[in-house]
């Protein structure tokens, strides 16, 4: 088995690679998305702090 035969994945590499695309981009946003969140929410938070306790 050749390296290209591996990649071309029997005809079926575009539907392997894809998913194998859109899982890696579903893993990255599951890590990323809640650290965003996570500074939103703290900024938000002393925000309404400081206008509480002038």
């Amino acid at each position: 088995m050749s390296l290209q035969e591996f990649f071309a994945m029997g005809g079926y590499a575009f539907y392997v690679w894809a998913s194998y695309g859109i899982c890696f981009v579903v893993l990255l946003a599951n890590i990323v998305l809640p650290i965003i969140q996570r500074k939103q929410f703290l900024r938000q938070l002393a925000h309404k702090q400081k206008r509480q306790n002038p």
